[in-house]
């Protein structure tokens, strides 16, 4: 009879305090796992698989809507396309770098807090690719070569900055104070997200009263910002897990739930980009100067390249914290390479 061999899991109290998750009571993996036993371990079912799987499989939704975009926009050589370009890159790059971060977090402390660094700045240069669009096909008309209009990319930059710097920054607090943590890496997030949607938020003002110009994307805009808001929710809460410590911890609690409303408003706000694209393309060919190479292509370059330096001083200033590398396991039971495996 064929018997499978499923690497060994760990209780909370048996991993570092730096592996540990609110309200996560079992499913462990080995906190000095290899690169391979990472890649296994997202084939059996411990408390990050559908973490890592929620990422994966969307990424490749994803680039397959770049694909058949590319197919029939011109991106390479029309100027009004270029925001919707870095827009799809970086949809795609988001999920997929969250799903190597939860898989390879694993191998060690250390490589822990630099795998998050990059899902951090991931997501960052994905609020930058949200304000390219947004700035070029979503800005209310009436706002359409304001001051805010002009600098709105810039702003951005500035945005991704920030979030990357105190996201990563939390890291640092996470044992000592994690509360602190918290709120600094929520509100990380939530700054850039909340500039970047400024102009949707005017525009769904101007509908309830009554002057709603270009209304085809409004729909899939007001979905987008209902799943923004439940992935906000549930990524402060921890709910459901918190109410029931043990009883989500591999299915159903907040950090899936999480990624799949964050995939499910990413799709939502694609479809609103394309029908605002599409729509107002007449309108703002007319009353705008339209998207430079600097302001979109230009700008990602630029974000990528900060967000990366940042990563690399931060992830330098790890690797000189000794405290950051050496954390042992903390409880009654130090952790043993795990030389023997669960039979089932």
């Amino acid at each position: 009879m064929l018997r499978i061999k499923l690497p060994h899991l760990f209780d909370i109290h048996q991993v570092p305090k730096v592996f540990r998750e609110e309200s996560i009571i079992s499913g462990y993996r080995h906190p000095q796992s290899s690169a391979m036993d990472c890649v296994l371990s997202s084939f059996h079912m411990n408390n990050e698989t559908v973490n890592i799987w929620t990422h994966f499989l969307p990424t490749w939704y994803f680039v397959w809507r770049f694909c058949s975009l590319w197919w029939t926009v011109n991106f390479l050589t029309e100027s009004y396309a270029w925001p919707l370009l870095v827009y799809m890159l970086l949809v795609c790059v988001y999920p997929f770098t969250s799903s190597c971060a939860h898989t390879f977090s694993t191998m060690s402390p250390a490589a822990r807090h630099i795998c998050y660094f990059f899902d951090y700045g991931a997501l960052s240069l994905y609020s930058l690719g949200c304000a390219i669009a947004y700035g070029f096909y979503a800005m209310p008309e009436c706002w359409v070569n304001s001051w805010l209009h002009q600098h709105f990319v810039l702003i951005a930059i500035a945005n991704t900055v920030f979030c990357t710097s105190m996201s990563c920054y939390s890291r640092f607090l996470e044992l000592q104070f994690p509360h602190r943590s918290k709120i600094l890496r929520t509100s990380a997030f939530v700054v850039p997200f909340v500039f970047d949607s400024i102009p949707l938020f005017y525009r769904l003002l101007l509908c309830f009263g009554g002057s709603c110009n270009h209304p085809e994307a409004l729909p899939s805009h007001s979905y987008h910002l209902l799943f923004a808001f439940l992935t906000g929710f549930l990524f402060a809460s921890h709910l459901p897990e918190r109410l029931a410590p043990g009883r989500f911890d591999y299915i159903g609690h907040s950090h899936q739930l999480f990624h799949v409303c964050a995939v499910v408003g990413t799709h939502f706000q694609m479809e609103a980009v394309l029908a605002d694209m599409a729509s107002r393309r007449a309108w703002l060919a007319a009353h705008s100067s339209g998207p430079t190479f600097l302001c979109t292509l230009g700008a990602f370059v630029l974000a990528v390249l900060l967000n990366l330096g940042l990563i690399g001083l931060f992830s330098a200033s790890l690797l000189c914290e000794p405290e950051q590398n050496t954390a042992g396991p903390s409880g009654p039971h130090a952790l043993q390479r795990p030389s023997g495996t669960k039979e089932e």
